[in-house]
């Protein structure tokens, strides 16, 4: 009894940053799949922007959340992009590296680049993800 109750204090004690994905896309669970279950992935909290009772808080709309990857850091910052890639990046031990490249200067504004050029073509990559195997999360939101 005494362990589960300290498990669960200590669980409770430091927020962790809260990852807001598509659940309807094939390719957006399958990534956050991966980060899931990689070592650390138990220090992010997951949330299904396409679930009809996602708590996404009020500086964060539905619309917004599902048009654009965001993480809240645990003292409730917004980010989104790039720099909400690079948490996820330092907070898992494996995908470290690539957090320290991200600080290099010039680096963020690159890859956040690179994400506005992916955002149109997320579609057509999560359907071929989808005929590769991929599977969403929420499929009564991805049959929409």
């Amino acid at each position: 009894m005494r362990a589960e109750l300290a498990k669960l204090v200590d669980e409770s004690a430091e927020p962790k940053p809260t990852v807001y994905f598509d659940g309807s896309c094939p390719l957006c669970t399958a990534e956050i799949s991966h980060y899931a279950s990689r070592p650390g992935g138990d220090d992010l909290t997951f949330v299904d922007v396409s679930a009809a009772n996602a708590e996404l808080g009020p500086d964060l709309s539905a619309q917004d959340a599902m048009s654009r990857f965001h993480v809240r850091l645990a003292d409730g910052r917004l980010l989104s992009g790039a720099r909400a890639f690079v948490v996820i990046w330092q907070t898992l031990p494996s995908w470290r590296w690539m957090a320290y490249i991200a600080r290099i200067p010039g680096v963020i504004p690159l890859l956040e680049v690179a994400y506005r050029v992916f955002l149109p073509i997320r579609p057509a990559l999560s359907r071929a993800a989808s005929r590769l195997g991929a599977r969403a999360s929420n499929t009564s939101e991805a049959e929409k």
